[in-house]
């Protein structure tokens, strides 16, 4: 990992911290949608940039070096801020647990009325983030990664469906609802780029064939 990503994160990682000892880190304004990632054109030029080198090992990988999901205001964790965020007339009780909502799943098109259907994905997964450069990384830096509602990281979607893409990289898989793979693209792009992660050849191949058509 480069120097000056090794750095950007780890002011985020700085950042969250000072923010939740001292109470100011709290949930984001509710906007029904992850963050929107860059553009389709800014997307080409920042996959041009990304390291292209064969995937690394999955050898000492382990969810737990990823802690998540932490709290993030009061009583409510990541988990439950993107489940009201992405959610439409989400109810939450004292607990922060949604308790009633609608969620639409862009990666397949379905909607559901109960929480225990939705999953929150990572866009990169945490394996493929371990295998691209984030074995490197320390816990805090990777805790960061793993409870990002700043960049396209996090969107609520199917249980099933994101239990079907498991950790697999775009060479491998992307969302069955063809309408939603610009977008998906756009956002994989925008996180590989800001974490300083690396591509391989096959998942490079398979990024520029979809934003090619963005």
């Amino acid at each position: 990992m480069s120097g000056i990503y090794a750095r950007r994160i780890a002011v985020v990682a700085a950042s969250a911290a000072l923010a939740a000892t001292t109470g100011l880190l709290t949930a984001p304004t509710a906007q029904a949608a992850m963050p929107t990632p860059v553009s389709a054109s800014t997307a080409r030029t920042y996959l041009g940039q990304l390291t292209v080198s064969a995937e690394g090992s999955s050898s000492g990988y382990s969810r737990d070096k990823f802690p998540h999901w932490i709290t993030q205001s009061g009583t409510c964790n990541t988990r439950e801020v993107v489940l009201k965020r992405d959610g439409t007339g989400v109810v939450q009780d004292s607990a922060c647990a949604a308790t009633s909502g609608t969620w639409h799943s862009e990666y397949d098109g379905a909607s559901w009325t109960a929480s225990s259907d939705v999953d929150i994905d990572h866009m990169v997964p945490l394996a493929e983030a371990w295998r691209s450069g984030a074995s490197g990384w320390t816990t805090a830096q990777r805790q960061s990664f793993a409870n990002d509602l700043t960049r396209p990281q996090l969107i609520a979607v199917t249980d099933n469906v994101n239990q079907s893409k498991s950790d697999q990289d775009p060479g491998t898989w992307l969302p069955p609802r063809t309408a939603y793979r610009c977008t998906y693209a756009r956002a994989w792009v925008h996180v590989k780029h800001y974490y300083g992660l690396s591509v391989d050849s096959t998942e490079k191949s398979a990024l520029q064939s979809v934003l090619n058509g963005c």
